[in-house]
């Protein structure tokens, strides 16, 4: 089996993006993140690696939410970052990106994870 026939999963990633706006009365900005709405890098090969125990639904008020930490496998040349959201495209659910690590010079592999809220750390 190829490595690109192991890529049967679809993304696309949002790379963050910070500011620094002042709130007005001669007050310094601080910084804010946030995604762009159109996705850096549409339709990407991946593979999302999923084991038992890996995606929980925690039941809290008002609802039960969806929380999961995942390993994604992505081709040697894409531009994924610390804090990027990457969108499953088959369930529409969002991730954060933690710190890709680069594999033998043959692939990249991140690991992902989702809380309540999508946010920037």
């Amino acid at each position: 089996m190829s490595f690109e026939a192991m890529l049967n999963h679809k993304c696309d990633i949002y790379h963050v993006q910070k500011s620094r706006a002042s709130p007005g009365y001669g007050l310094p900005g601080s910084p804010s993140f946030f995604y762009n709405d159109v996705p850096d890098i549409k339709d990407l090969q991946c593979h999302f690696c999923t084991k038992s125990g890996s995606r929980v639904i925690v039941q809290n008020a008002p609802q039960a939410e969806y929380q999961a930490q995942i390993k994604l496998i992505l081709p040697i040349d894409t531009d994924v970052r610390l804090n990027d959201k990457i969108v499953d495209k088959e369930s529409g659910y969002e991730y954060t990106a933690d710190i890709p690590l680069r594999v033998q010079n043959h692939h990249l592999f991140v690991m992902i994870r989702r809380r309540t809220s999508q946010e920037a750390l």
